[in-house]
Parts: C-alpha cells; sequence; structure tokens
C-alpha cells in the first residue's frame, strides 16, 4: 500500500526534516506551507532526488476553506493520505500573560489547535476504516511547555499545546478501532526558528543548562521520533505523548 503523508508547516524546520526522512523512507509527500513559496519549492526539489513522489501545496490551515483546499489537492495529486503530521504551528512573542491581546490568542488558537483538529478531522475522514479506508496515522506535535506552562514567556502558546494533549488522547480513543493510531511528540528546548519568532534567538543557549543533558536539541531529532510512530514498528503505540525533551 502507498503511504501518502501529509506534513503540515513543513517549509522548514521538524517539519521539513520530517518531510526529507519520510521521501527517503517511501513515502508520497505533501509539503504544506502558509507564505515562504521559495522555502517549500527548494525543500520539494530537494528532497525528490529520493524518488518520491512530493507536491507542495499553499494552505492556511487556520481557516476551513484552507484546510477543505488543502486535502482536496491531496486527493486529486497523490491519493487518499495514510500518514498525517499535525507539525504547523506559531508563537507569540515572549511577555508576561496580562500583556496579551485577544487578536494574539486567536492566531495561536486558530493555527495551533483549530488547524490541527480541522487536518485531523479530514484525514481521519479519509484513513478510517468505516469509510473505506485502510487506517493510518496521525502524530501532532505538542510541547513539553504543555506540562511546564511557560510562565513569564507563553502561557497563551502552552495552553494550546496542552489543548492538543487533550486531544490526542481522546482522538486516539475514539478512532482505534478503525485503523488509525494517533500520538503525540512533546519536544523540549529544540534549535529552530521559532525562538527567533518568540523575540529571542538565543533562548536555546541561554536555557541549555537548565536541560539534564545541558544542549539543545534538532530538528532531525524530533523527526527520527515522529518517523518512528508513523512507522509499523509503532503498530501498538496509540495515545501516547513521547517527550523528546533531553530530559527537560
Amino acid at each position: 500500500m502507498e503511504k501518502v503523508l501529509l506534513v503540515t508547516g513543513s517549509s522548514s524546520g521538524i517539519g521539513a526534516a520530517v518531510a526529507e526522512m519520510a521521501a527517503a523512507s517511501g513515502y508520497s509527500v505533501c509539503i504544506n506551507y502558509r507564505n515562504n513559496t521559495q522555502k517549500a519549492e527548494e525543500l520539494k526539489e530537494s528532497i525528490s532526488i529520493h524518488g518520491a513522489r512530493v507536491i507542495t501545496v499553499k494552505a492556511d490551515i487556520s481557516t476551513e476553506s484552507g484546510v477543505l483546499h488543502l486535502f482536496n489537492e491531496i486527493d486529486t495529486r497523490l491519493g487518499r493520505i495514510t500518514h498525517l503530521v499535525n507539525n504547523a504551528g506559531v508563537i507569540a512573542p515572549i511577555k508576561r500573560f496580562e500583556e496579551t491581546s485577544l487578536e494574539k490568542l486567536h492566531e495561536i488558537f486558530s493555527i495551533n489547535v483549530y488547524g490541527s483538529f480541522l487536518c485531523a478531522r479530514e484525514a481521519v475522514k479519509r484513513m478510517s476504516t468505516k469509510n473505506g479506508g485502510s487506517g493510518g496515522v496521525i502524530v501532532n506535535l505538542s510541547s513539553v511547555a504543555s506540562r511546564l506552562g511557560s510562565p513569564n514567556e507563553f502561557i497563551d502558546y502552552a495552553a494550546s499545546k496542552g489543548a492538543i494533549d487533550t486531544f490526542t488522547i481522546g482522538l486516539s480513543k475514539e478512532v482505534a478501532e478503525y485503523g488509525i493510531r494517533v500520538n503525540a511528540v512533546r519536544p523540549g528546548l529544540i534549535q529552530t526558528e521559532m525562538h527567533s519568532h518568540a523575540g529571542d534567538a538565543e533562548r536555546p543557549e541561554k536555557l541549555k543548562n537548565f536541560i539534564p543533558i545541558k544542549r539543545a536539541g534538532t530538528s532531525n531529532e524530533v523527526a527520527n521520533s515522529i518517523m518512528w510512530l508513523l512507522s509499523e514498528s509503532a503498530s501498538y503505540v496509540t495515545g501516547a505523548l513521547l517527550d523528546v525533551s533531553g530530559g527537560r
């Protein structure tokens, strides 16, 4: 059976690492992005050398119309989805909670929570054996922030990832009998562009001594864990929240 994988928000960082590893492992891959067409096309070109079918789809997953467009493109160009990585996410600039605006809360929850929910909904419709699918796997991107709370930094982001944890557990129980496994990876301090978006590119260096392993992780280290959960090696794993955090 052909493995058709969607990785949301995958033009860079952890998502790009997953897309590359998946293409090398024989998956057909959809690279989804919101803004950076150049990065997405460059990634497509670089991972197509593995011989995999790779497409890029520009779609804003924070909107239902964007999600429906994304899945229609996959249906038409790759076929029925079998694997989903809900990677797309945003973070707000570091600040205390009393400075948070409703506008920023809407953005964070629309992408981090609603986007993941909507993509999972469309994936379940296509994967479920109840609907004629052959089963599948969903891996959500959470964060250790969901259990640390991220005080004085980004409580809103942490709360959005807490929602992903609960969603993962609930959905995994609902769809297990229909051939779908649902798990989440919770990265810790990882060296990605997200820290720059939060307003402190040096954050991994500043915080590394608070981590038992004494360093930030890499996108590839998180991607390796995601690839394991996608694979048949994890065939009896569902409803799991896997911390990839160096012990944090």
